[in-house]
């Protein structure tokens, strides 16, 4: 057999691989509604990682307390969440980290607002704008 061949059915294999052990390493979550627990608090783990969140999508309710634990997938980029509603009282923005960071906020009224990652690399897209948003819905 050719050795161009080998070498071009050898990447293709690589290739094909990576892609599969990327998708795995996401999950299968992209949407969080979260229970109040117990102690009146509703708490949800927000991962991020190669331009993405995970979940996509949390669900939590105006009025109840909010503990959102944060961190990212390791990797070389950095990567951090911002979520700016004046209407629902959210102005966050924090760094990511490999180890879980706790933000803690309420919502005060209901609506949908975009959390993104706003880091960018010298000269190309945004993070945000190669996708790595999600949404925050917050119902009654």
């Amino acid at each position: 057999m050719n050795l161009t061949i080998l070498v071009r059915h050898a990447c293709l294999t690589l290739l094909i691989g990576l892609g599969l052990a990327g998708s795995q390493l996401r999950g299968d979550t992209s949407s969080a509604a979260v229970a109040v627990t117990d102690d009146g608090v509703q708490r949800v783990t927000l991962v991020g990682g190669s331009y993405y969140f995970e979940p996509e999508r949390i669900v939590v309710r105006a009025g109840v307390p909010v503990e959102l634990q944060v961190r990212r997938r390791p990797g070389l980029a950095p990567h951090n969440l911002v979520i700016r509603s004046s209407t629902m009282g959210l102005d966050i923005e924090a760094s990511l980290d490999t180890e879980p960071t706790t933000i803690r906020f309420t919502p005060r009224v209901a609506g949908r607002v975009e959390f993104y990652c706003d880091k960018r690399l010298l000269f190309l897209p945004s993070h945000r704008e190669r996708g790595m948003v999600g949404v925050l819905e917050v119902i009654e």
